[in-house]
């Protein structure tokens, strides 16, 4: 056995990729952390040979856009509006974190991720007071050993009297270039930065200009919610885009109040969005923007967003992102045409895409990650399609999308490494890192008067 080659035998495969296709009964080699060949009846006789008939491999699932920090408050915020979340959890519950909170939350909210499917990250750390807060849950995510994108960003506390509010405090350089120095310069690159940055609508205008500069600086993508509550800078964008600060290194999450005109002006700027559809509905955002988009031919990414409030299941959101927008398109053909239309305006294998290869676009690791394609990072899913739940498997990419739940994610593959196996998730101690969420997540609720189970 030729250490390092592992050989996937006799799976459905949906490659996501328009060179390898989809196979109905076909093999991957992997050596050490790529892929290396797909195709059908692959002989290597020196691999380790893993029988995956009846199974469905998928590339590893992108999840856009997640407070991780938030794992140890598990529905405590399901029944809040957008402004009770602010007032109860930025200038509340956030207050209480010491940095054993966040590496624990960030621990065990990146362990769910792998093991319901998802293999790249993008956290979106904004309740780190001090480099320790934030050096806790970077260790976190390097602890889980998932792939991620640590999205640097700030608290949001009611200012004390003489402090200034938080829309009007730049990003920190010096923390920013400490974390490229001496963290994520040296790691195995599974983790690297961006910037989760107030933006024109939760910031002053001076302070959005500082903060995009900072990321083009350091070639890092700003990140930034868009919407909720009153903007900080009125026509912020207008003057930002007079100063040349947006492009491809944008993303913007949400974005449910931009103007029509607005947005076609990011898209065509090469902004791209992530949205967080069962947050959105729930909270009081507004109506994901998924149909806006696709008419502008762009295509969302989409995250979870807040365990707080939701599962962390990246199944579950891209339903409801789907489910919505031919809702929409239904009702828009028959007020129009007096009927739905011929055939469905979006197709799973669309919708598929939008938590893979458009992830990955979004982080601008297309080279490495969204694909099932030879010279690619391995990270893969394999979905048991022989379960009650499963069968008969008649198109393997509309199963994947409508009837995968959390049952059958048999196993899951990063940079080459098992991280869950025949069902069982890879990691130590699971229930002693699960007894630490939960006394952590207590503590924190109990400090705020909030009720909590025993």
């Amino acid at each position: 056995m030729k250490v390092g080659q592992v050989l996937l035998k006799g799976a459905t495969i949906v490659s996501m990729d328009d060179v390898a296709g989809d196979l109905d009964e076909g093999d991957i080699l992997i050596e050490g952390d790529r892929i290396v060949a797909i195709g059908v009846r692959l002989e290597v006789p020196d691999a380790e040979v893993v029988d995956l008939r009846g199974r469905i491999v998928i590339p590893g699932l992108i999840n856009a856009h997640l407070h991780t920090w938030q794992t140890g408050l598990r529905g405590i915020a399901a029944n809040w509006t957008l402004l009770e979340y602010f007032r109860w959890m930025h200038a509340g519950l956030a207050t209480c974190f010491t940095p054993d909170d966040l590496f624990c939350a960030t621990q065990v909210g990146a362990l769910n991720q792998i093991n319901s499917g998802t293999t790249t990250l993008v956290d979106w750390c904004h309740n780190n007071p001090t480099p320790t807060h934030t050096d806790a849950a970077l260790d976190g995510l390097l602890d889980a050993g998932i792939r991620a994108r640590f999205m640097h960003g700030s608290p949001k506390p009611d200012p004390k009297p003489g402090q200034p509010h938080f829309s009007e405090i730049p990003h920190p350089r010096a923390e920013v270039e400490r974390l490229l120095r001496d963290r994520l310069g040296k790691n195995t690159g599974r983790v690297d930065l961006g910037l989760a940055i107030l933006g024109p609508h939760y910031s002053t205008l001076e302070v959005a200009r500082h903060d995009i500069r900072l990321a083009r600086e350091h070639g890092l993508i700003a990140s930034m919610h868009q919407g909720g509550g009153t903007e900080k800078a009125p026509r912020g964008w207008e003057a930002l885009d007079e100063d040349g600060l947006i492009g491809p290194w944008i993303n913007i999450v949400h974005g449910n109040d931009l103007s029509d005109e607005r947005l076609a002006r990011l898209v065509a700027l090469g902004v791209s969005f992530s949205i967080a559809p069962e947050g959105e509905m729930t909270q009081g955002h507004g109506f994901p923007i998924v149909g806006r988009l696709r008419a502008l031919n762009a295509a969302p990414t989409v995250g979870v967003d807040l365990e707080s409030i939701m599962s962390g299941d990246m199944f579950s959101v891209v339903r409801m992102a789907l489910g919505m927008q031919r809702a929409f398109d239904n009702a828009a053909s028959r007020q129009s045409h007096g009927q739905i239309p011929e055939t469905s305006t979006i197709s799973t294998r669309e919708a598929l895409s939008w938590i893979t290869t458009a992830g990955a676009r979004m982080l601008g690791l297309t080279d490495r990650i969204g694909s099932l394609t030879p010279g690619k990072q391995a990270d893969l899913v394999v979905i048991d399609a022989r379960a009650i739940n499963m069968r008969p498997l008649h198109d393997p990419v509309s199963t994947v999308v409508m009837q995968t739940s959390l049952a059958n994610i048999e196993s899951v593959m990063i940079a080459g490494e098992w991280k869950k196996r025949a069902g069982q998730l890879l990691a130590s101690d699971i229930d002693r890192k699960l007894d630490r969420l939960a006394e952590s997540g207590r503590r924190i609720a109990r400090a705020m008067n909030l009720r909590t189970a025993a």
